[in-house]
């Protein structure tokens, strides 16, 4: 056998060209599946992460009617025993109570209909922490004319500051974004604007009576810290709910959706304003592992402890078909893209190989004649393809394994108008390598399929060769 993997390396060889070309059509086709699929799930795992692991949770615990007809009549009592005992279900890492409805806000002329959700501020770090998201600058009239009164900033970078009049941010990373300054002008000026737009802001305790808002809801009812919002709507099996709330602070979400019509209080401060005392809406699990197999696991241990037999645990899957089978039709087409790639490269490794028969036909036909085998000579064949994908393949893993691995801990961030069409349509504006799964694994079985397939053929003219004709081609 080492004699046969000797001769079939050696014959690769033989013609340089040729193998070269074919080795670096696996490799690039190889390279460029395992980037563009890589590229596809990171953005799935960043959809999940924004949306599924910050908002419902991989598993929801509520009530059978919830889901159909989202009134807070269909909440369910709750106490911290029941969520002790789901926290010590294997792979759970944290369990959040959440209690959510609508309302009417007001502030003056300016009224609008809003979601609440109310939280465990404690437990919500664990879960959303939205103390991150909170809005630490924001760009104003006020602020622009200060910059303009000082001339500290040249005309270039004030018309990028102007062109973003209006935006908060909750961090100075993505304000340098925004601006697209190079980093020594970052050096330069980013300090200095970052201390004419900088707000103050505050998040809620435990039994806090105030509000968070949300960035365009607070832009829109032209509230700020301080300020207080009305909110009115209907309670608990019909009861009225009216209050004042203070705000507390200001809070950007990642999707326009929510940005437009959120209101954050305390789970204490809602069950009075709505009349749920003890009751919650939903209990938010997350898990370590977001496969199916977990969440389906999961789920049944969480279903067995159910006390109310008017509650459900529900997947993510079950909550969000809509966005479950987006993404599926994504992957799929995804996955047929790829399937046209590899198709087109393994018509060019066919080519490669009925050129490499035609060629070689006389060379196999002394090689019969002198008295080698048939069968072996299969072998030496097989062997030949085998190190050609083989070559090929590694080439394409080793020079995508690093690209992975550093757009994984460093994703592309957009800047710009584009960053910009992202949020509006809800998406983070990154672009993130998912981490080495399946389908970075599944190359290896593609390739082989391909030799496979293109080996056959000149295996079947081996057997079919006639040392005569051979001999005289």
């Amino acid at each position: 056998m080492r004699e046969e993997i000797k001769i079939a390396w050696r014959n690769l060889w033989r013609n340089r060209r040729r193998t070269i070309i074919t080795a670096a059509s696996v490799l690039f086709a190889v390279f460029f599946a395992v980037i563009m699929r890589s590229y596809q799930l990171g953005t799935y795992d960043q959809v999940i992460s924004n949306f599924i692991e910050s908002f419902s949770g991989h598993i929801q615990v509520q009530h059978t009617r919830y889901q159909d007809n989202p009134l807070i009549d269909y909440s369910f009592e709750y106490n911290g025993s029941f969520a002790d005992a789901i926290s010590g279900i294997d792979r759970v890492t944290s369990v959040t109570p959440h209690l959510e409805s609508f309302a009417l806000a007001s502030n003056g002329p300016q009224t609008k209909g809003i979601a609440v959700i109310a939280i465990d501020p404690d437990k919500e770090k664990k879960f959303s922490n939205p103390e991150n998201n909170l809005v630490k600058y924001r760009i104003t009239p006020e602020s622009i004319e200060r910059m303009k009164g000082e001339s500290v900033l040249p005309r270039r970078i004030m018309e990028e500051v102007e062109k973003n009049l209006g935006r908060g941010y909750s961090s100075s990373a993505r304000l340098q974004l925004e601006l697209g300054l190079s980093k020594s002008d970052n050096e330069l000026y980013i300090p200095g604007i970052l201390k004419q737009i900088e707000m103050t802001n505050g998040f809620l305790s435990e039994n806090d009576d105030g509000i968070l808002v949300s960035d365009r809801l607070a832009g829109f009812l032209k509230v700020t810290i301080g300020d207080t919002v009305i909110l009115m709507g209907q309670g608990y099996q019909g009861i009225s709910a009216a209050g004042i709330f203070p705000v507390r602070g200001i809070i950007k979400m990642p999707s326009p959706e929510l940005d437009n019509r959120l209101i954050i209080m305390t789970i204490a401060a809602a069950q009075n304003f709505y009349g749920a005392e003890g009751r919650i809406t939903s209990l938010a699990v997350n898990l370590t592992d977001r496969s199916r197999r977990t969440m389906r696991t999961a789920q049944a241990r969480i279903s067995s402890i159910l006390q109310d037999g008017n509650s459900v645990a529900k997947t993510w899957y079950e909550l969000n078909p809509v966005l479950y089978q987006q993404i599926q039709g994504d992957s799929q087409s995804g996955a047929a893209m790829l399937g046209l790639l590899y198709f087109i490269i393994f018509f060019g490794i066919f080519g490669t190989v009925l050129m490499m028969v035609a060629e070689r036909k006389r060379e196999f036909g002394v090689l019969i004649a002198i008295g080698m085998q048939k069968s072996k000579l299969k072998r030496i064949v097989t062997i030949e393809m085998m190190l050609l994908g083989a070559t090929g393949l590694a080439g394409g893993l080793l020079t995508s394994t690093p690209l992975i691995l550093y757009f994984y801990y460093y994703p592309i961030v957009l800047k710009g108008d584009l960053a910009k069409m992202m949020e509006d349509y809800g998406w983070d504006a990154v672009m993130p390598t998912a981490w080495f799964g399946a389908y970075y694994y599944w190359q290896v079985a593609v390739v082989a399929l391909m030799l496979l397939l293109a080996t056959l053929y000149p295996l079947r003219k081996i057997g079919k060769l006639k040392e005569i004709e051979a001999l005289r081609s």
